[in-house]
């Protein structure tokens, strides 16, 4: 998949993948979305993302999880 909103640029932000350009980084996004906010919610927080921008932060993080192996903690008995 081509990405069309995500960015890397090694001055800004550390080089950590983030939307558009702009200082928001795609971790950012995403963790506002696993605390529970909806995308109309992370839209009014940050006025300058668009629902694209949110979505593809999202496909992003899927993608990058599929490509490496987490460390996980042992299931219990």
């Amino acid at each position: 998949m081509k990405w069309t909103r995500i960015t890397v640029n090694p001055q800004q932000m550390g080089g950590v993948p983030c939307v558009r350009g702009l200082r928001i980084p795609v971790a950012t996004v995403v963790g506002m979305v696993a605390d529970g906010m909806t995308a109309e919610e992370i839209l009014g927080a940050y006025p300058d993302l668009e629902a694209g921008d949110v979505r593809e932060a999202l496909e992003y993080a899927a993608e990058a999880v599929r490509e490496r192996e987490l460390p996980l903690l042992a299931a219990g008995p």
